[in-house]
């Protein structure tokens, strides 16, 4: 388990690969690093190609509480927007500033129209939330839109969330991910995922990405 990681998270993880090996993807690892888009999902799976059936490739996050999911849920383009308004809204009050405020001049340059200005010894309280929210939405561009952007690079065929029953509302679930929940211990599928074309290039690099995760050292228990 790896530091940090609760057991309900873990036991999530196990339904996963189990679903995956039950539903014809025979080769699966945990904690899996995709091509392309950079982030580790929880499990990832590959299903070889056969007569009269294709290869596929399936991914898995799992999800304990709500709160999870919101986390890594948000739509990338959205949050782009809001960045930029931020930043506009931003520079306006740091031109009123400066206007108003000529002695927040740092001094460093003979010529004032190329000095600098300390905003921050305003204690402006507008300028100080807008910064605030502008490295908010920074850090959600960052790690807040790992659903959204593992779906845009079409990362496997097939996506879904594996998440405790009840804890979303459906208007929650990213697009086009699939949604399984735990009823005992065994998953049910709630939502059906978009089928994705990640092609045959992209399905190869995460069959060996899936490999060296399966070849990764296990920790050994105390006393083994």
């Amino acid at each position: 388990m790896p530091a940090g990681e609760t057991a309900a998270h873990a036991r999530l993880k196990q339904l996963a690969l189990a679903w995956a090996g039950e539903n014809g993807f025979p080769i699966a690892a945990a904690e899996v690093r995709l091509p392309r888009s950079g982030y580790r999902v929880d499990v990832a799976a590959y299903r070889p190609g056969r007569k009269g059936t294709a290869a596929a490739t399936v991914v898995f996050e799992c999800k304990q509480a709500r709160a999870d999911l919101l986390k890594d849920a948000r739509a990338e383009a959205g949050t782009r927007r809001q960045l930029a308004e931020l930043l506009a809204r931003r520079d306006k009050l740091e031109e009123l500033l400066a206007t108003h405020r000529p002695d927040l001049r740092r001094g460093e340059s003979l010529f004032p129209e190329f000095d600098a200005f300390d905003f921050a010894a305003a204690d402006h309280a507008t300028y100080t939330r807008v910064l605030a929210e502008i490295a908010t939405a920074q850090r959600r561009l960052s790690g807040g839109v790992k659903f959204d952007r593992i779906f845009r690079y079409q990362a496997a065929d097939l996506l879904y969330l594996v998440a405790e029953d009840g804890i979303f509302a459906r208007d929650e679930i990213p697009a086009g991910w699939g949604l399984l929940v735990r009823r005992g211990d065994g998953l049910a599928v709630e939502r059906r995922p978009a089928r994705l074309h990640p092609g045959v290039a992209a399905r190869v690099d995460l069959l060996e990405r899936i490999a060296l995760a399966a070849m990764r050292p296990r920790p050994v228990a105390p006393g083994k």
